[in-house]
């Protein structure tokens, strides 16, 4: 969760990058689990994306590392800017492609670059006062796909971003919060409470359930 490089570059500027990468799904004969070139590129380049604009980054450009074939290109590209429309975002897309040697595996990796002031890094910024509210469901493979309400809408995550009255946005790994917490530094254990919302509670016209 949030494993966000940081580089300086100068006036307390620092370059962020956030990485994800994806192997067995995809449309190839060895894969694990059946996506299409564009869908595998979307929930990659989720991750990266939430990673980086959750520590307060402003997302510059993407890098695309394509094990898949050359001619998925467009369809990755296609993913990836699907994740960027639904965060009000249009970002420069680059990579490379392995295109000497087929696979027969997918394998495909996402690396979002952007910058943030050193000042404005949201990273422990939440008191231990604070009530925490756990949106969606660890899910891996298949299950992405087959439940989609418990898979945090973007647009969700964004009208967060913004909002005064949330300190931090966590993304959470396949694994759980659990797994993904150790080390963490929100006081998610001596938090005052948790609450659990199904994504669709934030879907026009709904309200999340009482705390």
């Amino acid at each position: 969760m949030r494993d966000v490089l940081f580089l300086p570059l100068a006036d307390g500027v620092e370059l962020a990058v956030a990485a994800d990468g994806s192997a067995a799904v995809g449309d190839k004969p060895g894969d694990a689990v059946s996506a299409p070139a564009d869908v595998v590129a979307y929930f990659a380049a989720r991750v990266a994306l939430l990673e980086l604009l959750s520590v307060g980054a402003e997302a510059r450009a993407v890098v695309l590392q394509n094990f898949i074939a050359d001619d998925r290109w467009e369809a990755l590209c296609r993913g990836v800017e699907r994740a960027g429309r639904e965060l009000a975002l249009s970002l420069p897309i680059t990579g490379s492609t392995e295109s000497n040697f087929p696979t027969v595996q997918s394998a495909l990796g996402v690396t979002a670059l952007g910058t943030v002031a050193s000042q404005r890094k949201r990273i422990g910024m939440t008191p231990e006062t604070a009530r925490f509210a756990v949106i969606g469901r660890p899910l891996v493979g298949a299950a992405v796909l087959a439940q989609p309400e418990w898979v945090l809408p973007l647009s969700l995550f964004a009208e967060l971003l913004v909002s005064p009255h949330v300190y931090e946005l966590v993304p959470i790994g396949s694994k759980g919060i659990f797994t993904n917490g150790q080390g963490c530094w929100l006081p998610i254990a001596s938090a005052s409470a948790v609450v659990r919302v199904r994504c669709r509670f934030f879907h026009p016209g709904d309200r999340p359930p009482p705390c």
